[in-house]
């Protein structure tokens, strides 16, 4: 489960709801595009706040950037009791629905960010549209299914979730952590939990059962992504056991991507290491085409 370091949005930065042709999605929103315009999703179990500390460093290099709640994630309600509206297909129709709204047309187009499931959903998007993205960054994201250790905790979530409800589930999963320890900034404030928990509770469960599938599931479709020549960002801590890094390493090199590994980070550089994570996602976009074509 990420842990961003707060839940409140920087200054400068805003929290609103985001119409789009497909309903509205909780997002906040930093900066002005005069560098352009980043839309970032986040993984499974996450929320917009997994980015709130990239934003003021993303902004003071001149990026618009914009942090999504998914369907069915923290402050973007979702049926409770239905899978179907969290299909893969689904959710990336979301994600055009969120580009064009943020879009002056068709020719207009952004940098895309997904973070650990949110990069397959991301993947998705940009193989089904790709005109719409000037480049992709895949972070602490992988070419396909997460590891085996991985899909086993999922397999447990799916589990509980299938018998009990979101309190409960959060109540064990809590009594089968550790002790905090003090790297993860919780120590901060008692409000933390109570955010990460509230976050918890909002969460749609048919929608951590749905995309928990899909994790497990994914396919390959690195060469797909690679035959479209799109600038493409792989991006990880040097620790991670969702997709191991010289997983992550081979990926870049079938894809021709640029590479950076955080050091000190794990499964969330964008909360282990903001800063760094921020300065290497902003020498990427700087390095990418211009947002319209001529």
């Amino acid at each position: 489960m990420s842990r961003p370091a707060t839940f409140v949005p920087p200054p400068g930065a805003r929290a609103y709801r985001l119409g789009t042709a497909r309903g509205e999605f909780a997002v906040i929103e930093a900066g002005r595009p005069s560098r352009g315009t980043v839309l970032l999703l986040p993984g499974f179990t996450g929320s917009k706040e997994d980015f709130i500390s990239l934003h003021e460093p993303l902004a003071g290099a001149g990026y618009r950037t914009v942090a999504v709640d998914g369907r069915g994630q923290y402050g973007t309600p979702g049926p409770a009791d239905d899978e179907a509206p969290y299909a893969r297909a689904e959710l990336t129709r979301d994600v055009l629905a969120q580009v064009a709204a943020l879009t002056d047309g068709p020719t207009d187009r952004v940098h895309l960010v997904g973070h650990s499931f949110g990069g397959l959903v991301a993947r998705s998007a940009v193989l089904l549209e790709p005109a719409r993205f000037r480049s992709l960054t895949l972070m602490s994201s992988g070419p396909a299914e997460i590891s085996t250790s991985q899909q086993e905790r999922v397999k447990l979530l799916r589990d509980a979730l299938a018998v009990m409800d979101m309190a409960q589930v959060w109540d064990a999963i809590q009594a089968l952590e550790p002790p905090e320890d003090t790297e993860d900034g919780l120590e901060e404030g008692l409000d933390d939990r109570a955010d990460l928990k509230r976050r918890w509770l909002a969460n749609s469960p048919a929608q951590l059962i749905a995309t928990g599938r899909q994790l497990c599931e994914e396919p390959d479709r690195v060469a797909e992504l690679a035959a479209l020549r799109l600038p493409v960002h792989v991006l990880s801590g040097e620790r991670d056991d969702t997709w191991p890094v010289p997983l992550l390493d081979d990926m870049a090199v079938r894809l021709g991507a640029h590479r950076t590994v955080v050091r000190g980070a794990e499964h969330s550089p964008n909360t282990d290491r903001p800063l760094e994570t921020a300065r290497a996602l902003a020498a990427f976009w700087d390095g990418t085409p211009p947002a319209v074509d001529a």
